[in-house]
Order: C-alpha cells, then sequence, then structure tokens
C-alpha cells in the first residue's frame, strides 16, 4: 500500500472517484422497497439501492433522514417491515437473529464513529476478535490480523492498547478488525466524525485503498462532502428516500 501523503486540511482531497463497472451481474448487496417504521415515524419509504461488488457508496443526507437506519437494514441488524435486503442474490432480512449474527461476523465488517474497540486488549487482539468469535484458533487468528497491521501504517502497534493510540491509530485498527475476516461489504457509519481533519483523510485513505484491493464494498454514511469525496457513487436520503444519485 502506498505511503499516506501529509494532507492540508484546508485543501479538498485529490480523490478521482474509480468508475463504477456496469453492475450488472455484480451486485453484491441490494435493499428493495425498504420500509422501517418507529411507532407512528416511516424512517425508510419504500427505498431501492443497489452496491456493486466493490463499489464504494456515499449516504448522505440530514440527520433524521433515515440513512443510518437504511445501513442497520442493509447490514441486516435490524429487519425492514416491507421490502427484502439480498446478499449475492439471496434474501437475508427474513433470517432468523443467530443466522443474522453469523453473517455479520463473517460476511460484513464494521467501523464506527467511536471505533468501538474492546479497551482492555492490545490491537492485535481487537483485530483478531471477528475471528476467534467465529472459532479460529488464537494463532491463526492473530497471523490474519498481524498481516494487516503493516498495510495499514500499524507497523509496531500489535501489542498497545486503545488508550494507548492516537485517534487515527485506533481507527486503523477498527479498519483492520472490518477487513480481517475479508468481508463482502463493509459498513462505515462516520468513520471519521470522531477525528480531525488530517487523521479522518488518513483514514479513508487506507480504508477504500484497502477496499479496492480486495473488491469489498463500502457503505459510507457520512455528513461531509469531503469523506463522501472518496466514493464512486453518493445517494441523497431525505424523507426515507433516495433524492438523488450522483457519480455514476
Amino acid at each position: 500500500m502506498p505511503d499516506i501523503a501529509v494532507l492540508d486540511p484546508d485543501t479538498p482531497p485529490a480523490v478521482t472517484p474509480r468508475p463504477v463497472q456496469d453492475s450488472h451481474g455484480r451486485v453484491v448487496l441490494a435493499g428493495e422497497g425498504l420500509v422501517k417504521r418507529f411507532g407512528q415515524t416511516e424512517a425508510l419509504r419504500g427505498l431501492d439501492v443497489e452496491i456493486a461488488r466493490g463499489e464504494i457508496l456515499a449516504v448522505m443526507g440530514p440527520s433524521g433522514s433515515g440513512k443510518s437506519t437504511l445501513l442497520h437494514c442493509l447490514a441486516a441488524i435490524i429487519r425492514p417491515d416491507a421490502g427484502r435486503v439480498m446478499l449475492d442474490g439471496a434474501r437475508i432480512d427474513d433470517l432468523g437473529e443467530g443466522d443474522r449474527t453469523k453473517l455479520r461476523r463473517r460476511r460484513f465488517g464494521f467501523v464506527f464513529q467511536f471505533g468501538q474497540l474492546v479497551p482492555e486488549l492490545p490491537a492485535i487482539e481487537n483485530v483478531a476478535l471477528p475471528l476467534l468469535l467465529d472459532g479460529v484458533a488464537r494463532t491463526e487468528a492473530q497471523a490474519r490480523a498481524a498481516e494487516l497491521f503493516p498495510q495499514l501504517g500499524l507497523d509496531g502497534l500489535e501489542q498497545r492498547r486503545p488508550g494507548e493510540m492516537s485517534g487515527g491509530q485506533a481507527q486503523r485498527v477498527a479498519v483492520a478488525r472490518a477487513l480481517v475476516t475479508q468481508p463482502g461489504v463493509v459498513f462505515a457509519d462516520e468513520p471519521t466524525g470522531s477525528l480531525d481533519s488530517l487523521a479522518g483523510e488518513q483514514v479513508m485513505e487506507l480504508l477504500t485503498d484497502a477496499a479496492r484491493a480486495t473488491d469489498t464494498a463500502v457503505v459510507l454514511v457520512t455528513h461531509e462532502p469531503r469523506i463522501a469525496a472518496y466514493a464512486d457513487r453518493e445517494v441523497v436520503v431525505r424523507d426515507g428516500r433516495i433524492a438523488t444519485t450522483s457519480g455514476r
């Protein structure tokens, strides 16, 4: 992976979105007619979205627009009230809780705003954790985790705990954890929201480079245009529907 360039926080990132190939035959994840209600509030109103294999999709929109609800439905965290979610052509929203838990552990990766690392564990064990939870032997899990450290600029930090790292370093550990299972889709919910501009752009460069190298799709929820600029395509969610699409 290339070295990280020093970025001027006042200058927009020089990012050229990669043209997305025709998604026919390449759709890895799709939401079809998604409806989700919370009491009397309809968070999603018949929303349709497709994500191609290897595509980085930015989901934008004002607070309360439904973008986080969309991510949670696509990631099989919550079930839609109507519509369906398809992964590689197979329906996943109607799976039982146990099967959805296994699916999230094996097929999806997650990067959250505050990393959500386990504070008592060193970085290498935080990264290996999804593999350990899936029954992979500790030696193999840590060996697979260690392969990601040089790729994400984390050499020498394997034994540091989250409290002993900078915010940017900890978030790169979270990216490594999301990628360690070689998922088909990574869900990133405001992954740079707790970081300064420089650290945020470094995390985005590493996440997008790693995803493209492995043909991993990324669903990126953000309210920051300069972070959305790293995506191949942007959709804006308003009132539970896709209002606009750009980048294709």
